[in-house]
């Protein structure tokens, strides 16, 4: 590795100057250089280039333990011919035997024992004068080269004295050069070298860093077989310095222990990955050398950024694509964000404002810091700022993150950024401290960081706080730990509860650890839980009535095996206080008249509106909202469905542990698969996610909406696949699990498993039923299983499911759920009476939200209009139908189309007999896989249809392409295919 890249202007400088000297025209030649530019390499290398070229080369190093000796750097030059420096009373009695006058400097005399004795400053000059007279003896015989490294850490009389020879050697044969560092720190360096000396003594040169270029080409003499990336990410680690670069790579070649020539697969950001850790070494000779000022702004620099970086590393970009990065300093323009970094920085190390903003500029232009375009100051890289803070124990990086906290606090940084420094800091003992971990726990909840907000709360408990306050943070931590495991979060809230406090916020915390037991298998023991909690509030009645609702809420969720033994009522608490309990049981009521078919879907939410309609306290938001989303949803209002999910998650805020919390997010996957958004399901974290192996409570709304997106979609073996991860027979007994049967039979028909799908169906119906739900808004069950009993023959049956849907379905009166039982009426009644019912169905459907049960209507009328023999029509019915289902992305419904109208003979409109034009969709979408070599059965697989229909249409593809193999298509189709792609199972 090349330790001069980049010098070559600096020894042909240095080259010329010995030409110079050697011609009697001696200079002092100063080569500045902060530390690691290279300065010793390159005065080594000077040193070596004029000793071939006949110079004598005279060498010194200067140490910080060389400023308390005296004249160390001349007794490194001369060695013992030097002896006379020897601090003695007197002159030395005899000077070396070639030396001769000297006409610039006095010469000492003995004196006698009357005359009192040289003073200190008389001995320097006497010193110096014979040093001159050394030299000149030394250059009268052959050319010298005096080679003096760091003299900014020589003694005060090797410095003056190669100040005085600057000015006198102009005259000899002798080439001064020496290294000086030249580097700004927070405490203001003493005077140089240079200082006072007159340009025509001294020649100047000062080593820049590294060009990227450069540092480039010594990483790739390193590792030649480096990734582009990797060369990048080692050239910014070692910031424009040669020193520092090279340590770096000394440590990486540690990596591979055959030959050391491969780069790690990725730069580590921690020094503590480093063998045998000379780069860490490098920084921290930097930072001694630099002084303690420098050293401690340094580190508070690498602390303030730290704790940036890790923020942005455990949490991904929000929503909006806001970036946590460029929010952590407060500023509304880069130079005030670039101030305020300076003066932050500066505070936390006690030192000067103005140097620490020169500092941050002087340390940008060498490489080591990057200034970026939100004005702040960076280091280069992780490792290297890893480096800096090596220096300092995990007590002092506490100490000083809890600094920076304090001072972000006064500066109005956001919640979040001061967070994040208390999260690494000590203890702040103040409440500023608490108030502040969990409103940043909020904004990472509502950012839909569920794991940083737990990390918030987890912190804000080392604070002192009073017992109320704790069972807030304890509830919030704890319902946050109980939404990732069931039952993570229990000891926290049964601490809450214990813990003394107004009883408002004890009830809170009951309804968290009552959800928090029924989501973990334990409802009966929450029942009675909130019985006994009913006890002790019996003079406040409106607690008491939020416990009862919690209670009917549960129950109703509840199988009767699993219910409390002691089920008599109790007496309607006394009192006034906000009735929820006579609200959540009236909107029970709702619920039931809808699932039962007592009521229409007008009656329903005339009902919703009037229980919702004013103000709520906010212990009922949740319940009336919810509530009223869900009934809503049935009654095809979905954008008002969607203002009440809304509303009612507002009150809920980061407190996620509660009953109705699971009801509202099943609402709103609810609402997309209602608007039969597959996208927007499958998007949903928690849809693709199977739970129950894993001691999770079943099947969600979320899995059962995936599972049946995922059969639309074409996916049958990501569906399979999903379900396959529950165990049903072992899952709850609840709403969710019916939901999900239903789910396994849409899957099952879809695969061609009528008999099997037929099961689920009326599995979900009998289960349903046991609950008096007998109206399928949630789960249309009768509707799949006619459609199965059609497939394997038994109409009769088929009618019977499809005439209970019809009647049910005039009771509820929504276009929904009436145009879908009128297809299914049409298609087990057939003949004429049949057709009425299907295109009833279109009719009723069309203009309405429910595009995919408008689909599946215009495919049922397109079927039956085939076997009537109306096949115009019948085209026209099914080519819409594509038509719709290419837009909304239902593979399924459009291949169902597509089969339809080639079993009527249908092409294209105005299609030639022959050429890519002439190809039927399903032909042209066959070929096309057949074109990337798909197999027959891997196409028939991928687009649900049977092989035969494959090779059919692969078939009539050959003859209107006029080919005759395979490897024909991809020149004979045209270069994209017509309509969006199929999607592979």
């Amino acid at each position: 590795m090349d330790p001069l890249s980049e010098r070559d202007d600096a020894l042909r400088l240095l080259a010329a100057e010995a030409e110079r000297a050697r011609a009697g025209s001696g200079r002092l030649v100063l080569l500045r250089g902060a530390t690691g530019t290279g300065r010793t390499a390159l005065l080594r290398a000077a040193a070596q280039q004029a000793s071939g070229r006949g110079m004598r080369v005279l060498r010194a190093r200067c140490t910080p333990e060389d400023r308390g000796t005296d004249w160390g750097v001349a007794r490194q030059l001369f060695g013992e011919e030097a002896d006379f420096l020897q601090d003695t009373p007197t002159a030395p009695s005899h000077t070396p035997a070639a030396h001769a006058p000297v006409a610039h400097a006095p010469v000492a005399h003995a004196h006698t024992q009357a005359e009192p004795g040289p003073t200190p400053a008389e001995r320097r000059r006497t010193r110096g004068a014979l040093l001159w007279r050394l030299l000149e003896t030394y250059a009268g015989r052959t050319p010298l080269f005096v080679a003096v490294d760091d003299v900014h850490a020589a003694d005060p009389s090797s410095r003056r004295w190669l100040t005085e020879a600057a000015r006198l050697v102009d005259g000899l044969p002798v080439l001064l050069v020496v290294t000086e560092r030249s580097q700004y720190d927070i405490d203001p360096a003493a005077p140089g070298l240079a200082h006072g000396l007159s340009p025509a003594f001294v020649h100047t040169h000062t080593l820049a860093p590294l060009s990227a270029d450069a540092a480039t080409g010594l990483v790739r003499a390193a590792f030649p077989q480096a990734a582009p990336d990797r060369v990048a990410d080692c050239v910014r680690a070692g910031a424009g310095n040669p020193l520092l670069l090279r340590a770096l790579l000394h440590d990486l070649s540690s990596w591979n222990a055959d030959d050391g020539s491969a780069l790690p697969a990725a730069l580590p950001d921690t020094c503590a990955a480093l063998y045998p850790g000379a780069y860490p070494d490098v920084v921290s000779w930097w930072l001694a050398g630099a002084g303690q000022a420098t050293a401690r702004v340094a580190r508070c620099l690498a602390v303030l950024e730290s704790a940036e970086s890790d923020a942005v590393a455990a949490r991904p970009p929000a929503a909006d694509g806001a970036d946590p990065a460029r929010d952590w300093c407060p500023g509304y323009c880069p130079d005030e964000r670039r101030d305020t970094q300076a003066r932050i920085a500066a505070r936390m190390a006690q030192a000067d404002p103005d140097r620490v903003m020169g500092w941050l500029t002087a340390m940008t232009r060498l490489g080591l810091l990057r200034r970026g375009e939100d004005g702040l100051h960076r280091y280069a890289h992780p490792l290297l700022r890893d480096a800096v803070l090596s220096g300092w124990t995990s007590g002092r990086r506490r100490e000083a993150h809890r600094t920076a906290a304090e001072e972000l606090m006064g500066e109005g940084a956001p919640a979040g950024v001061v967070a994040g420094h208390l999260f690494h800091g000590s203890a702040v003992a103040e409440p500023w401290a608490v108030d502040v971990l969990v409103e940043a726990a909020g904004e990472e909840v509502r950012a839909g960081r569920p794991r940083c907000a737990v990390a918030y709360l987890r912190r804000a408990l080392d604070e002192p706080m009073a017992p109320v306050r704790r069972a807030t943070v304890l509830i919030q931590l704890g319902s946050l730990e109980c939404a990732a495991h069931p039952s993570g979060g229990l000891a926290r809230l049964a601490q809450a509860v214990r813990l003394p406090g107004e009883s408002r916020d004890r009830v809170q915390a009951m309804v968290a650890l009552a959800t928090a037991l029924a989501r973990s298998g334990e409802t009966g023991a929450a029942l009675r839980m909130l019985r006994e909690e009913e006890q002790r509030l019996a003079g406040r009645p409106g607690l008491v009535r939020t416990l009862r609702a919690v209670a009917v809420l549960m129950s109703d969720a509840t199988p009767d095996a699993l219910r409390p033994e002691h089920e008599a009522p109790l007496p309607e608490p006394e009192g006034d206080g906000p009735d929820l309990l006579d609200a959540a049981r009236r909107m029970l009521a709702v619920r039931h008249g809808a699932t039962a078919g007592l009521i229409s879907s007008r009656d329903a939410m005339d009902r919703i509106r009037a229980l919702t309609d004013g103000p709520a306290d906010p212990l009922a938001v949740p319940f009336l909202f919810g509530m009223a989303a869900l009934v809503a949803h049935w009654a095809d209002e979905l954008d008002e469905a969607e203002q009440l999910v809304r509303r009612a998650l507002d009150p809920l805020g980061s407190f996620l542990l509660h009953p109705m919390h699971h009801i509202l997010t099943d609402v709103r996957v609810d609402l997309a698969a209602a608007r039969a958004d597959h996208d927007a399901v499958l998007a949903e974290p928690r849809a693709r996610t199977p739970r129950i192996r894993s001691s999770g409570p079943g099947p969600t709304s979320a899995h059962t909406q995936a599972v049946i997106a995922l059969v639309e979609t074409g996916r049958l073996e990501e569906a399979a696949r999903l379900v396959d991860g529950f165990e049903l027979p072992t899952a709850p007994d609840s709403w969710r699990t019916h939901r999900f049967l239903y789910a396994r039979g849409v899957l099952r028909a879809a695969a061609g498993e009528p008999a099997a799908a037929l099961e689920d169906f009326e599995e979900c119906g009998r289960r349903q039923a046991s609950r008096e739900a007998y109206l399928s808004v949630a789960s249309p069950w009768r509707v799949g299983a006619a459609e199965c009993l059609l497939a394997l023959g038994r109409p009769h049956e088929a009618l019977a499911h499809a005439e209970e849907e019809a009647r049910l379905a005039e009771v509820w009166h929504t276009p929904r759920v009436r145009g879908r039982a009128l297809r299914v009426l049409g298609e087990a009644t057939g003949g004429r009476r049949g057709l009425r019912l299907t295109g009833g169905a279109v009719a009723l459907l069309r203009g309405t939200s429910a595009d995919a049960e408008l689909i599946a209507a215009l495919i049922a009328h397109g079927r039956l209009l085939l076997r009537a023999r109306e096949r115009s029509q019948a085209r026209k019915a099914l080519y819409e139908a594509v038509e719709r289902a290419e837009r909304l992305g239902a593979v399924r419904l459009r291949g169902v189309a597509e089969e339809l109208l080639h079993e009527g003979g249908a092409r294209r409109a105005g299609a030639p007999r022959t050429g890519p034009a002439a190809l039927t969709d399903s032909e042209r979408r066959i070929a096309g896989l057949a074109a990337e070599g798909r197999t027959n059965a891997e196409i028939a697989a991928s687009l649900h249809l049977a092989r035969r229909t494959v090779e059919t249409h692969l078939t009539a593809a050959y003859r209107k392409l006029g080919i005759t193999r395979r490897t024909e298509l991809p020149t004979a189709l045209p270069p994209s295919p017509y309509g969006p792609p199929a999607r592979a199972s």
